[in-house]
């Protein structure tokens, strides 16, 4: 057997931990975060080392160079692994030494580590969220202007042509005028920016057959496929669509001890952006058919924030089958 590598990673310095296959601590080094001294390290300890490091920040750089020096990579799970960790002194020798016995006992909890193509698309996708929850603040920041005039608008939508012009035509004091306008502009601004990341992950996802089978599914358009297609990654890597939701945290959590058994609500543990996106994508028209009548049925015995969560848990289900198959069967064929 080789050795086994623990690194705790940080911003600028980083602390590995070389183990041997009896848990006897062969060296450690504390570095600086350069791809130089990160593969003089691994080459170290040997040939083919396992080497573990948590999927905190900036671990893509430091994933690529441990596989290019030879070392296999296992990312660990930050919530799996502080499950482990009672410990009363806590430094980064003993985080290092503690992902490194982890793994070598096989008692590692891991995360999936997706390939370069997938973590561009994360990247795109995840920027355009980003870009559209700052839009949105800018957004009401404009609407608590008005109010503070005592303008409301008498528009539905009030970003559109109608809304422009209600703007244009709204006078309002010299310093809040000032201060619509220029909101006005940072989300012209925005929007022409997602506009141009759209265009670059619709480019790359154009020819995906699983993109374009959950683009069926009602409420899914471009925006929420993508979101969907870069977080999930490699839908084979879950056996069942159970364990799709339960990775992206929308069952419930289970307490049981001998003759009692406890569900209570979702554990939230998982991709923030997928459950978002499951139930955004089903809330204006519930999922429509076949996710319909089962929104109804749990939304009348336990009400609709629960119903919404098991409509999501249903859409989610069904994108499972879109992404692995292509096509979403109880729909018909793929457009």
């Amino acid at each position: 057997m080789g050795a086994y590598v623990g690194i705790d990673l940080h911003r600028r310095r980083s602390v590995a931990v070389c183990l041997d296959e009896t848990g006897q601590r062969l060296w450690w080094r504390r570095f600086e975060n350069t791809p130089l001294t990160m593969a003089e390290v691994i080459s170290e300890a040997g040939p083919d080392p396992e080497v573990v490091l948590e999927a905190t920040w900036g671990w893509y750089w430091a994933a690529d160079v441990i596989t290019e020096a030879g070392g296999r990579v296992h990312l660990a799970h930050p919530l799996g692994v502080k499950g482990f960790d009672n410990r009363r002194v806590k430094n980064d020798l003993r985080d290092a030494t503690l992902l490194a016995d982890l793994l070598r006992m096989g008692s590692l909890p891991e995360s999936w580590i997706p390939p370069h193509s997938t973590r561009e698309l994360r990247e795109l996708v995840r920027y355009r969220h980003k870009l559209s929850q700052l839009r949105t603040g800018l957004k009401n920041q404009v609407h608590a202007v008005l109010g503070k005039e005592g303008v409301i608008p008498h528009l539905v939508e009030l970003w559109g042509p109608a809304g422009d012009q209600f703007l244009d035509d709204t006078q309002l004091a010299d310093a809040y005028q000032y201060r619509v306008g220029s909101l006005r502009e940072l989300i012209g601004i925005y929007e022409r920016e997602i506009k141009l990341v759209d265009g670059r992950i619709h480019r790359q996802l154009k020819d995906d057959r699983g993109y374009r089978a959950i683009q069926q599914l009602n409420g899914v358009g471009r925006v929420h496929g993508a979101a969907l297609v870069a977080e999930i990654g490699d839908v084979t890597r879950f056996r069942s669509p159970k364990h799709l939701c339960s990775w992206a945290g929308l069952t419930p959590r289970l307490r049981e001890s001998d003759t009692t058994t406890h569900s209570g609500s979702i554990t939230k543990q998982g991709s923030r952006l997928v459950r978002w996106t499951a139930v955004e994508a089903i809330s204006s028209r519930h999922g429509g058919a076949p996710i319909r009548d089962h929104y109804q049925r749990v939304a009348e015995r336990r009400g609709t924030n629960i119903g919404r969560v098991a409509a999501a848990r249903k859409l989610l289900t069904l994108v499972f089958y879109g992404l692995r198959d292509g096509e979403i069967r109880c729909l018909g064929e793929t457009r």
